[in-house]
């Protein structure tokens, strides 16, 4: 598989899980990658399994730092060259129950980092040569930003509005630079843990594919979204959800 062969990609929160698979992906497909996360050791551990430096580099810190994000575009261009594609992976939902007794903190430090800091990536991104290369970004929503998902509502909250921000700045850049979103369910990672975790079979029943998502399932759509394949696709949030949605049972 050679789609991406030559483009050169930051994968954030890319240690394990979906961002780990998305990279693994990408790396499969020709191109070079700079993975983020805030376990230095994971990071090291994950670019070595993604083929080492001449595949995979990995810059440790955390992604509502701006120095660490400019940190990561500069030490991209200076290994791989000028930045072809962002996949927007990080988040963070510190914060469980309704919102009428949410924290208030926990609530501005899920939106600095899930829609300021994703933003704050492209920003970045495009100092390093996005818009120049014609490049592309996918940000990493979920279906909790489609549809009410109570228990974790302002997570919700956040992912719609990282929905908005995709479509704006799929306004905003184009023709030079594509920008989608992908909104899954629940995928069987350390993250989502808590939504799953002893009875996977129970939830699983509420899809119609009757099983829960893989983090391979998402680093193929964003494979392709990212591909010459999608060159006429801008401003989208893809839904992967097993059909869940279509049933109204959204965890």
């Amino acid at each position: 598989m050679t789609q991406l062969a030559g483009e050169v990609a930051i994968v954030t929160g890319a240690s394990r899980g979906i961002g780990f698979a998305i990279a693994q992906r990408f790396v499969a497909e020709g191109a070079r990658v700079c993975i983020t996360g805030r376990d230095a050791t994971a990071l090291k551990t994950a670019a070595k399994d993604l083929g080492g430096p001449e595949h995979a580099i990995a810059v440790a810190g955390r992604g509502d730092d701006p120095d660490h994000r400019a940190e990561v575009v500069d030490t991209t261009v200076g290994a791989f060259g000028p930045i072809t594609q962002l996949v927007n992976n990080i988040g963070i939902n510190p914060a469980y129950g309704p919102l009428g007794t949410l924290d208030l903190a926990a609530a501005r430090k899920m939106f600095d980092v899930n829609v300021l800091g994703t933003l704050g990536w492209v920003q970045e991104a495009l100092r390093g040569g996005l818009a120049d290369a014609g490049g592309s970004i996918v940000n990493i929503s979920s279906v909790s930003g489609v549809r009410p998902a109570p228990g974790i509502a302002f997570y919700g909250v956040t992912k719609a509005a990282l929905i908005h921000l995709t479509e704006e700045l799929a306004v905003e850049l184009a023709p030079k630079v594509r920008v989608n979103a992908v909104a899954p369910a629940v995928v069987k990672t350390k993250f989502a843990t808590a939504l799953y975790e002893g009875r996977e079979d129970q939830v699983a029943a509420t899809y119609p594919l009757r099983r829960l998502g893989v983090p391979e399932d998402i680093a193929g759509a964003v494979s392709f979204l990212c591909s010459a394949d999608a060159g006429w696709i801008t401003g989208q949030t893809l839904v992967i959800d097993g059909g869940v949605t279509l049933t109204g049972a959204v965890q």
